[in-house]
């Protein structure tokens, strides 16, 4: 028997293939490091933190039948996600994100989630056929959305009868996806979780700091805005008002997932009833932990 989710996961499950080295590398650095292979994507590193939260996330996203995709699934059945709700494809490849970061961040990224996109609508079946939920009796859970849904999946989860009674939590997956969001802006039982770039993107404003751009996306839509800076003063705006916070100092080893991260541990902690303050705090800490290397990838 499928054990009951705690929350759904809506997009890219990929592996991970990173880069790292210690040197900082501009355009054209050929230098040591280390290669890792590690199973990502933004809406399984979500999962993947909420678990270290005692949380039981399910997966709604694309995976191919092919050597690579069936490793994968084994690696998320062996984490505790559920993995019951994935649309394996006979004719797309898993997909696969690469990056190289040096000691000055991330410094290029491929994402090729080509598969989720073209997968389109068929991950969000058990939505919509009565397994998880319907037009006549929506999910009323949390969902963890990402922006490597295409726009017009976006769309159609903002606007659908079978979403209208989520709390949807959203991510953009990169600065070059942020405006597939744009959907969501009006959506009042949304929250979207972006960094400043893709603030000022959605914005196609640029304003200087998080306190700022909240406020800004708050006062264009319904939807509740956390906006996050790097190491500088976070921000939350909603029906509560605004909150803001600073991010602990660390040193940082590695930045891909950091987003995901704060996400996931935003959360957790407010399904402890934590308010909105002490919620944004409690996550960039955790955030802080996750790129100073102190917890596993």
């Amino acid at each position: 028997m499928t054990t009951t989710p705690d929350i759904l996961c809506i997009g890219s499950v990929l592996w991970d293939v990173i880069g790292r080295a210690n040197a900082v590398m501009r355009m054209g650095s050929d230098v040591p490091g280390r290669i890792t292979r590690l199973p990502g994507g933004v809406a399984l590193n979500i999962a993947m933190t909420l678990r270290r939260f005692q949380l039981t996330p399910a997966l709604l996203t694309a995976i191919g039948q092919d050597a690579e995709g069936d490793e994968l699934l084994v690696a998320c059945s062996g984490m505790g996600l559920i993995t019951d709700y994935v649309y394996k494809s006979q004719d797309l490849p898993t997909d696969r994100y690469m990056a190289v970061e040096g000691a000055n961040g991330l410094v290029a990224a491929i994402a090729d989630a080509h598969s989720l996109e073209a997968a389109g609508a068929r991950i969000l079946e058990p939505l919509l056929d009565g397994r998880l939920g319907s037009a006549a009796h929506p999910f009323a859970g949390q969902i963890a959305l990402d922006g490597n849904l295409t726009l017009g999946l976006l769309t159609e989860i903002a606007q659908g009868d079978a979403f209208q009674a989520a709390d949807l939590r959203v991510a953009p997956a990169s600065p070059g996806k942020a405006e597939r969001l744009r959907p969501l802006l009006d959506c009042a039982h949304a929250t979207l979780y972006v960094n400043l770039e893709e603030a000022q993107l959605l914005l196609k404003e640029r304003p200087g700091t998080a306190q700022e751009a909240a406020t800004a996306l708050r006062d264009r839509g319904k939807a509740r805005i956390l906006v996050t800076d790097g190491g500088r003063d976070a921000a939350d705006a909603g029906p509560h008002g605004v909150v803001t916070a600073c991010p602990p100092e660390v040193l940082v080893t590695r930045v891909t997932g950091a987003g995901d991260t704060f996400m996931a541990a935003h959360i957790a902690a407010e399904r402890r009833g934590e308010p909105p303050q002490t919620a944004l705090e409690n996550a960039l800490e955790a955030a802080a932990i996750y790129v100073s290397g102190d917890v596993p990838s």
